[in-house]
């Protein structure tokens, strides 16, 4: 029984180092990503063009945020774009404010989408209905719950040029609003700094393409050449997706950090981080079912595993080398989970330190989300998103993981 129980021990310690060696790794990468990343502001400007800007901005139930974000669009000191806005079937106001605004400003054009065809996520058909009015030579799409400083277009239009890009994202500061998210968000984005770190997107060797949804620029040609949100039509995470093949086909693209220029709303309230989490896993499920279930285990013990471990060996300790080495391995991982809270918190989105502390909760919320996505997506291979329920059998390409 003494011999099962040390291998037991020791087998959960070898975990645990790698654990450890992973976080560190994550650490690494975060700083490195916070160090380097460049910034939309901070460039040579050496345009000397002002080409026509379409932006592109669908709207679904937006009452609330909608009118902040078009006052910042009017105002920019950019002169020569206009403000195509979506009204992707909503049930509450957002068409009637989208009207108004339209009457008082020329800029921007009021268009209602069609109804969603088969086999189309919602937010990407009303990009397309968008584009079918665009006459800009650049596309800038954007999210109704994202405000903007009144140079944004100006500086983003001068870096796409001076660096001859042909599309350009720029990282928003993330808005939280209700304890869980604030919780949440720091343990969900440390691993943007991997996969889909700026670094990566701006590496023309790496394969990595990712756009943010709130914010990014592209030239019209190049969104065709790639198959426009057509494309991507069933791609539940359509931004990141339409990075992606703008990556792959050989575009010049780069992601900056602008997070004092655009603030972008990541999750209202416990609902819609509830349904974020389970949105990502989803299609991996759908995609490949033991992919999914891997990452899942992934995240759980990265995430999650070392606390509980670390509880125990203190709250019922056992005078053995093996507990020892356990609990001190346990207490390492669980260290360096909150180190990166910290740094993500801090740093990546300007949360209070107390956010960070509640790690354990967070990483708990987490887990349980992507548990709960894995078990909707057996069941019943549908995701509420925006009020809509869509079924996910037949959309089980995407390409797109945490």
């Amino acid at each position: 029984m003494d011999i099962a129980f040390d291998v037991f021990n020791y087998s959960l310690s070898a975990i645990l180092i790698g654990i450890c060696g992973a976080w560190i790794f994550l650490i690494k990468t975060m700083i490195d990503s916070f160090r380097l990343t460049p910034y939309l502001d901070r460039f040579e400007n050496t345009s000397k063009t002002s080409p026509k800007v379409s932006i592109i901005l669908p709207a679904r139930n937006e009452e609330e945020f909608l009118g902040k974000c078009l006052d910042s669009l009017i105002d920019q000191d950019y002169e020569n774009y206009e403000i195509i806005v979506i009204d992707d079937s909503s049930e509450d106001s957002t068409g009637k404010i989208i009207s108004e605004y339209a009457k008082k400003n020329s800029k921007i054009i009021h268009v209602s989408a069609r109804s969603k065809p088969e086999g189309w996520m919602g937010k990407n058909w009303a990009c397309m209905e968008g584009y079918k009015q665009a006459t800009g030579e650049l596309l800038l799409f954007t999210d109704a719950d994202t405000t903007h400083k009144k140079n944004v277009i100006s500086l983003a239009v001068s870096h796409l040029t001076s660096f001859e890009l042909d599309a350009l994202s720029t990282i928003p500061k993330m808005l939280t609003f209700d304890f869980w998210t604030k919780i949440t968000l720091p343990m969900i984005s440390t691993f943007l700094h991997t996969r889909f770190s700026a670094l990566n997107v701006n590496n023309p060797s790496k394969k990595t393409g990712y756009f943010f949804g709130s914010f990014f620029i592209l030239k019209k040609k190049t969104y065709e050449q790639v198959g426009m949100h057509e494309g991507v039509k069933h791609e539940i995470i359509e931004d990141g997706a339409l990075g992606k093949k703008v990556k792959e086909s050989g575009h010049k693209m780069k992601m900056v950090r602008g997070e004092h220029l655009i603030e972008a709303v990541w999750a209202r309230d416990k609902v819609t981080l509830w349904n974020a989490l389970k949105r990502l896993m989803i299609p991996l499920y759908l995609q490949s079912g033991k992919i999914a279930i891997g990452i899942f285990f992934a995240v759980l013990f990265l995430l999650f595993i070392p606390f509980p471990i670390f509880a125990t060996s203190i709250l019922f300790p056992v005078e053995t080398i093996s507990s020892k080495i356990l609990c001190i391995t346990a207490f390492a991982a669980s260290l360096l989970i909150y180190i990166g809270a910290i740094i993500e918190a801090k740093i990546g989105l300007e949360l209070k330190l107390v956010h960070a502390l509640f790690a354990p909760l967070g990483s708990l919320v987490v887990v349980l989300g992507f548990l709960s996505g894995l078990l909707q997506a057996k069941k019943t291979s549908s995701v509420t998103w925006r009020g809509r329920s869509y079924s996910m059998k037949d959309h089980s390409q995407s390409s797109i993981s945490v």
